[in-house]
């Protein structure tokens, strides 16, 4: 299996991207790399971080599309870049997925004019997998797609009930519609509307309008909202817990006696610290476009990258486009 990375996408970029793709071609035998980045800079970052780049290729790009840059940018004067080789690449056939930890608006807007749409799909969307009390939801979509009608949300159900089936084993999905309150009644004409549609959807398991209080206890496997509301969710979520995180830290730092205190419970607050970091679940996907391809966060370190091409590896083992288009195939029949 081979993954096209962006060597250069990412506040880390390169060294945290090529130290994440030598862990995961050490820890998976079939996993192949192609780093697409200035080729000089690579191999010098690696041999001055004693990084093997066995099983890893890599093509050269001159250029790099920033954060600041607009992400039409990517089709204009960046076409060049990293990130814009790496998706003609994979639109190409030249790997099995892209991985990338950059600009999310120009990888929307190459994924969609580059790699292009499932046929049938109205907009892809973005779709990372979240933490909650009982493990973890998907939210979809969490800022791809700011203004959306019904029928792209219904998409956005049927497309994240098939991820959450085939790479995370949840064997019956429940899909809550994110909203005000849980009666039919509730919310805006976009949420009335999606209710009605979902309600009738036979191949879904929709358990209702679901509030944004109750994310966190769990109770939700998908979690559909337009992109504007998932983002003001995703943002709210990371939010909340980066400064419970610092309360805590305060506390066990406060004196002695706390710091002993936790001391006695210090794999229970690490259990607690993975399953609430990022990192651990590697990146997001755009469902929709017609290759796998994944978006890591701005942030990632070396470990964030490795979890990404485990993710990615997964999603490409288990066919989930072939199933994604399938499932609207069938949708659009009916």
């Amino acid at each position: 299996m081979k993954m096209i990375v962006d060597a250069f996408g990412g506040d880390n970029a390169p060294l945290e991207i090529i130290k994440g793709c030598a862990m995961a071609v050490e820890k998976f035998d079939d996993v192949d790399i192609i780093l697409i980045g200035d080729e000089a800079t690579i191999r010098k970052v690696a041999e001055e971080n004693g990084i093997s780049l066995d099983r890893m290729d890599i093509v050269h790009a001159p250029d790099v599309i920033s954060m600041s840059d607009h992400p039409t940018e990517l089709m204009k004067s960046k076409k060049d870049s990293s990130m814009a080789l790496a998706l003609r690449l994979l639109a190409d056939g030249e790997g099995d997925a892209m991985i990338g930890a950059g600009s999310t608006g120009a990888m929307l807007t190459g994924a969609t004019l580059i790699v292009k749409r499932i046929k049938g799909v109205k907009r892809p969307a973005l779709a990372p997998i979240m933490p909650n009390a009982n493990g973890m939801f998907m939210l979809i979509d969490c800022g791809a797609n700011a203004d959306c009608r019904p029928e792209m949300l219904v998409q956005f159900a049927h497309m994240g009930s098939v991820y959450m089936k085939n790479v995370m084993g949840v064997e019956n999905p429940r899909v809550g519609l994110a909203n005000i309150g849980t009666e039919e009644t509730k919310g805006d004409e976009l949420r009335k509307a999606t209710f009605e549609l979902l309600k009738k959807e036979p191949n879904l398991n929709f358990i209702g309008n679901f509030e944004t209080r109750d994310i966190a206890e769990g109770g939700v496997d998908v979690l559909v909202a337009d992109g504007f509301t998932g983002n003001i969710i995703l943002k709210t979520y990371e939010g909340v817990a980066s400064m419970l995180s610092g309360k805590f830290k305060g506390v066990f730092k406060k004196n002695l006696l706390n710091k002993l205190g936790a001391a006695v419970m210090l794999k229970d607050l690490n259990e607690i610290k993975k399953s609430m970091d990022h990192n651990e679940y590697g990146g997001a996907p755009f469902l929709g476009v017609k290759k796998p391809v994944f978006k890591a966060h701005g942030s990632s370190k070396a470990i964030t990258i490795c979890n990404a091409i485990k993710l990615t590896r997964e999603f490409v083992s288990s066919d989930v486009i072939g199933k994604i288009a399938a499932d609207i195939s069938a949708g659009s029949e009916e």
